[in-house]
Parts: structure tokens; C-alpha cells; sequence
């Protein structure tokens, strides 16, 4: 591909996703909502209520979540952040505390299987445990989501 074409499907891409980034607009007709991700799908992409999470990943077409399963439609107002307060306005710590939660739970990971479920299986698996025994299984067990935190519930850490 030419780098122009590249370029400039990102820039189209970064247009549209500063459109869906808004909460002005609410439901469109159907045939668009059907396929274009819009501000109310989006809205779902950054809720933190249980039944709205890892949802709605499109980033210009919804029909995807719609074909993988992954879609919810918005009934109910979102509430925006993250499950567990991290405690920090630090942009480096928000963009990678993730990532080190994930090595964290593949180092204290038994098993080999058990660290492949923590790099490869959905977020909230965990290794079910069969009575009397000390390996893990793997099984995907989801626990309900936590009520969300506000960030203002405590002070935020000072930068590195």
C-alpha cells in the first residue's frame, strides 16, 4: 500500500473517532446504528457497569461486535472509568497499569496453562479449582464486575 493511502485512512479513522467521542448526540436511525459504530455504541466501549464491559470495540463499523457477540446496545446511562481506582492521574502508570496487573497475575500463575489463560483467555478469568486438588483447571469462570470508582475518591499520586 501506498503511504499516503495509509496516512490518510488514519487521519480518516482519527476524524471519525473524535465524532463518537460525545455525548450531544444521542440514538441515530436505525440503518445507521445498525452498522456504524456511533456515540451511543461508543459510550457502551467506556462504561464500566458489568454488563457493558469489553463491549462495542468497533472503531468505525459495529457490525463486527455485532457478528463476534461482543455488541450491547446502550439502554442505561453509562458511567465512565475504570473498575478498580488505580489511585493516579499519571498518564505512563493509567497507559500500562494493565499490563503490569497481567504480569503480575502470570508470574504467581501454578501452571503453565494457567499463565497461557492470563495472557489469552477475557479479562476476570480465573482458574477454576477442583476440590481436593492442587492444580488448576482451565475453565472460564467470570466473577460480576465491581461497582466503579470514582478517581476523586482519593488523591492522586504524584508523578514519577
Amino acid at each position: 500500500m501506498h503511504p499516503a493511502a495509509l496516512a490518510f485512512c488514519q487521519s480518516a479513522n482519527l476524524v471519525y473517532q473524535f465524532w463518537v467521542h460525545t455525548e450531544r448526540v444521542g440514538k441515530l436511525p436505525r440503518p445507521f446504528e445498525y452498522v456504524l459504530n456511533t456515540p451511543s455504541h461508543h459510550r457502551v466501549h467506556h462504561a464500566s457497569q458489568g454488563g457493558y464491559l469489553d463491549r462495542n470495540y468497533g472503531g468505525i463499523l459495529i457490525i463486527w461486535d455485532r457478528m463476534f457477540g461482543s455488541f450491547a446496545a446502550e439502554v442505561e446511562r453509562p458511567v465512565y472509568g475504570l473498575t478498580k481506582n488505580i489511585s493516579t492521574y499519571n498518564p505512563l502508570r493509567v497507559a500500562t497499569h494493565e499490563y503490569a496487573a497481567i504480569a503480575r497475575d502470570v508470574r504467581a500463575a501454578d501452571t503453565w496453562s494457567e499463565r497461557a489463560g492470563r495472557v489469552f483467555r477475557g479479562p476476570g478469568w480465573q482458574p477454576a479449582v477442583k476440590a481436593g486438588a492442587a492444580t488448576a483447571t482451565a475453565t472460564t469462570t467470570l466473577t460480576p464486575a465491581p461497582e466503579p470508582v470514582s478517581p476523586q475518591a482519593s488523591a492522586p499520586e504524584r508523578a514519577l
